[in-house]
């Protein structure tokens, strides 16, 4: 393991605009005083948000008919298509300043994948990568992504992450082409293992994330209050 110490923050419920503003502004504060990152943990109200390669034509719903259904929407810098985000989703955004570990952005991505199969094979679930296409799924009747993943980089920094389908409600994906990619559904952990999880069943799961966090990428993690 490198003797790098890497802190993570958990949280429960933040609103996306709040947290979107929090990163852009640890990742300069990371890239001024040269630290290693900061991993934060956490669920959104309802959102959809459309990344850098996003197409209008895959929300199926108006900005204002999703809004209507209570639904936030937000254009932001990140890699990849349109995805919806809501409670019971646990998402990861792993602030890494790529000179504590490798300037290496490709790798960064399949790391990000890697502690998510590594997640759940914790419950038993055997997860995959699906090329070309980026995020982790498992067989459901054919490949269903059960997670998603997109980020962007500045000063060597990394931020947004991946959202990790765990108990929410997989009806409002119906208002999007997940994505951007048609012909293949989304699962979440409930689905897949056929039982429920709580509250605080999922906080616990944000911890495990961040040991298999520190696992694959070799930082030793510490958990931060600020």
């Amino acid at each position: 393991m490198r003797n790098v110490r890497f802190p993570y923050q958990v949280f429960a419920e933040v609103p996306y605009g709040e947290a979107l503003l929090l990163q852009r502004a640890l990742v300069e504060r990371i890239a001024e005083e040269n630290r290693p990152g900061v991993f934060l943990l956490l669920e959104h109200p309802p959102v959809v948000t459309l990344g850098r390669g996003a197409k209008k034509e895959h929300l199926l719903l108006s900005e204002e008919a999703l809004k209507r259904q209570g639904i936030e929407v937000y254009e932001v810098e990140r890699g990849g298509d349109v995805t919806y985000h809501g409670p019971g989703q646990i998402v990861g955004y792993p602030l890494v300043n790529l000179r504590f570990w490798k300037k290496d952005v490709h790798a960064f991505l399949r790391s990000l994948e890697e502690v998510l199969i590594r997640f759940l094979a914790h419950f038993g679930v055997s997860a995959f990568r699906f090329p070309p296409y980026t995020g982790v799924w498992v067989e459901r009747d054919g490949p269903r992504k059960i997670a998603a993943i997109g980020v962007a980089v500045r000063h060597w920094v990394t931020y947004h992450g991946f959202a990790l389908n765990v108990a929410l409600d997989l009806a409002p994906f119906g208002y999007i082409v997940p994505c951007g990619i048609r012909g293949f559904g989304v699962t979440a952990l409930q689905e897949v293992l056929g039982r429920s999880f709580g509250q605080d069943d999922v906080r616990k799961m944000k911890y495990l994330l961040a040991q298999k966090f520190g696992e694959v990428f070799g930082f030793a993690m510490e958990e931060s209050r600020g």
